[in-house]
């Protein structure tokens, strides 16, 4: 099966007349990381895991069929992976084993993000589901919206944000306990994905290349010129204060503290579905590869996923 993987991925690859880019052995869905570990989470089964910042990589099987959607690690030990019928998986070992996590949802769950022992989830039709006891159990909590919530992101406790279908910006300033539903006429396409720099300064970016920034905590927005007109999928900050935002198979960059992007291509065929900053790295995932930049040029290379 693994070798069926990776030659339909170079076969892609070859047909698109990209450059080379190393293929992994499954398509890969979202990323997660915690000190030198990496997990690279696959669309079914299948989790790659490097404990040395991706020099190696061992494959493990996670104990589902559905399709998955959202990866967590909060620490070096403790994970969470999400997806499709309210399916929720936690791993105490680092992802060596995993166990289902009981829920009172069964809506496909697409968001997870941990800040500490506070955990949430966000799902289809408005869904979001809150733990404060390390995941071991969740409560929802009442969004507001019957919208799809894609992506969730805390600056803290206190602070934090949710977006998704059909523009959704949803806001709290109480951990969840009142999600007050933003209204603005900037978002006019579905959202992917929210990232706050500090409790201020945030953006959300999605569909048709649609950038939106606040400056006030997310109680306004605004819409930032764009450079591309393809799904916008993700959107980070690295250490150097660089923004970046996969578009497809093409990053944004912005090194004025996010009020410009500009475009900057990639080489290969990849379809990106997350960016992911690591201790020193800024690293690109994408369905048949993973990029990865380190240091002060913006320059990616391929990186080799070979697990034993």
């Amino acid at each position: 099966m693994v070798r069926n993987y990776i030659a339909f991925a170079t076969f892609l690859l070859a047909q698109a007349n990209a450059f080379a880019v190393v293929s992994a052995p499954c398509p890969i869905q979202r990323a997660a990381a915690a000190g030198p570990n990496v997990w690279l989470l696959c669309e079914r089964k299948d989790l790659l895991v490097s404990a040395d910042d991706g020099k190696t990589w061992q494959s493990k099987q996670l104990p589902t069929d559905e399709r998955l959607r959202a990866i967590a690690f909060p620490d070096v030990r403790r994970g969470f992976v999400a997806g499709d019928g309210g399916t929720l998986l936690s791993t105490v070992d680092g992802g060596g084993t995993w166990r289902a996590v009981a829920l009172s949802s069964k809506e496909n769950l697409t968001s997870v993000f941990f800040l500490g022992d506070l955990g949430w989830l966000g799902g289809w039709n408005g869904l979001i589901l809150h733990s404060t006891d390390g995941g071991k159990t969740w409560a929802p909590q009442r969004s507001g919206v019957l919208q799809g919530i894609d992506s969730i992101y805390f600056a803290d406790a206190n602070h934090g944000w949710a977006v998704g279908w059909i523009g959704s910006i949803l806001r709290t300033a109480d951990g969840g306990q009142k999600w007050e539903v933003v209204k603005t006429n900037a978002a006019s396409w579905s959202l992917s994905a929210v990232y706050f720099r500090d409790l201020n300064h945030g953006w959300a970016v999605g569909f048709n290349g649609q950038i939106l920034h606040s400056k006030d905590g997310g109680v306004t927005w605004q819409q930032q010129p764009s450079a591309s007109q393809a799904w916008l999928t993700s959107v980070v900050f690295d250490s150097l204060g660089r923004g970046w935002i996969a578009a497809e198979s093409r990053m944004l960059l912005s090194q004025d503290g996010g009020e410009t992007w500009k475009p900057m291509p990639l080489d290969g065929a990849l379809v990106l579905n997350q960016l992911l900053v690591t201790r020193d790295s800024v690293w690109v995932i994408g369905q048949s590869g993973v990029l990865r930049q380190t240091g002060k040029d913006p320059v990616f290379s391929a990186l080799q996923i070979a697990t034993g």
